[in-house]
């Protein structure tokens, strides 16, 4: 009978292999880790397509070498941490699902083990939170449990004396428990805690959840969180429970907008818009506008990418926005949209007026009259563009002598006369 192997991975060698070197990378090599993370992370995606249990084997080896490797590089941008962590959450799924037999996931275990114990700086300490998983069973889960519970019981008992203590395998500990359906376990331990980190305590929220007890788990969250706790961390924990329970709708209004902030507002946007793909986009607009009243033009050029062009109008004219942004919004649509065309430079004309805006230029006044003038004439409302710009410098504001100027516009002879 022929015998099937379980793992072809230990006589595979990996090209990333030598460039994971105890200290391979020097001071200043942070965007140089993190283009070798990437590398490797393609070598291993390749051997997943293949033979997954390769892969699994080449994660295990890059999450082992990766905080030796990268301890004497400057992290303090944050680029090589985020890095790390994403590499953590692509290859722990690939670990954890790996065809493999017991006893060569219990030596992959104790490898990692020992790396977290090691990982100094912490590159890989978000590991444990996925420790469960990798167990794969509920048996092996259960048996890392009994391993690390001696540990983290001693550590809660030395808190509860007010002395210092700390277990690298806490996390690991909570997510083996919960693997292993020793759910009791994890809210007995928690409640002797008085203060667990969020990475801690959200496993006793999870339990709760797991038992269908959705709004327990959240206040459980809520009231053990602390004030160091991010809301917005709290926010997509709460609104991930409730969009898996089905309650939709309370996710979005009581969570959506907290916990899908992203670094622009069109980014802000595309992220709930993926998720609720069930509401119009203006409808989805109009309550991000409610978010900001008082800023609804920061919402702008989200309504101007998205061709929302009445909206956009609305949201030009509704509070200060960045006249540089308001003119080229002009000009990109001084053919195909002329009347917004015109809204937006005559918006930016208004709001440069008013002394918003940076680094002002003539130039930057006279193109957004001339653009305002062009779209009026495109539209046959010359009359109406150029009475609003006389409104607008005819107002004593803080910009109009500069922006006169600029124009060449001559004082009215009773302003001469004052003078």
């Amino acid at each position: 009978m022929k015998k099937v192997p379980t793992t072809t991975a230990a006589a595979t060698p990996w090209a990333f292999r030598t460039r994971f070197r105890r200290s391979a990378f020097g001071w200043k090599a942070s965007r140089l880790a993190i283009e070798r993370i990437h590398e490797a992370l393609i070598e291993i995606r390749a051997a997943a397509r293949i033979d997954p249990a390769r892969a699994g084997e080449g994660a295990v080896f890059l999450l082992e070498k990766l905080s030796p490797a990268l301890c004497q590089v400057d992290s303090s941008s944050g680029a090589l941490g985020s890095a790390a962590h994403a590499a953590v959450q692509e290859l722990a799924p690939l670990i954890s699902n790996a065809p493999v037999s017991t006893s060569v996931r219990q030596k992959w275990l104790d490898r990692l083990f020992e790396a977290i114990q090691e990982d100094d700086p912490p590159y890989i300490e978000s590991l444990g939170d996925h420790w469960g998983d990798l167990c794969a069973t509920k048996e092996l889960a259960s048996d890392w449990s009994d391993r690390l519970l001696p540990s983290q019981i001693n550590v809660l008992r030395e808190r509860a004396s007010d002395t210092f203590a700390y277990f690298a395998g806490t996390s690991l500990c909570y997510s083996a428990l919960f693997k292993a359906g020793r759910h009791e376990e994890i809210l007995q331990l928690l409640s002797q805690d008085r203060h667990p980190i969020w990475s801690y305590l959200i496993w006793g929220a999870r339990v709760l959840a797991a038992r269908g007890q959705i709004d327990e788990a959240i206040a459980y969250a809520r009231d053990r969180a602390g004030i160091h706790t991010n809301e917005e961390v709290l926010a997509r924990f709460a609104e991930d429970l409730l969009l898996k329970a089905g309650r939709r709708d309370e996710a979005f209004d009581q969570y959506a907008l907290r916990a899908n902030q992203a670094h622009t507002h069109l980014a802000t946007f595309r992220a709930l818009a993926k998720k609720y793909p069930e509401l119009a986009p203006d409808k989805l607009l109009g309550h991000l506008v409610g978010s900001t009243p008082h800023a609804p033009g920061k919402w702008f050029a989200t309504a101007k990418t998205l061709k929302l062009f009445d909206q956009a109008t609305q949201l030009a004219w509704a509070s200060p926005c960045d006249p540089k942004t308001l003119t080229r919004a002009a000009r990109d649509h001084l053919k195909t949209q002329p009347t917004f065309a015109m809204q937006c430079a005559l918006a930016a004309l208004h709001w440069m007026s008013t002394g918003h805006g940076y680094e002002l230029t003539s130039l930057d006044v006279q193109e957004a009259h001339r653009l305002a003038i062009d779209a009026a004439s495109n539209t046959q409302q010359t009359e109406q563009a150029q009475a609003t710009i006389a409104q607008t410098l005819a107002t004593d504001k803080p910009m109009t002598a500069w922006m006169k100027q600029a124009l060449g516009v001559v004082p009215s002879p009773a302003l001469r006369k004052s003078r």
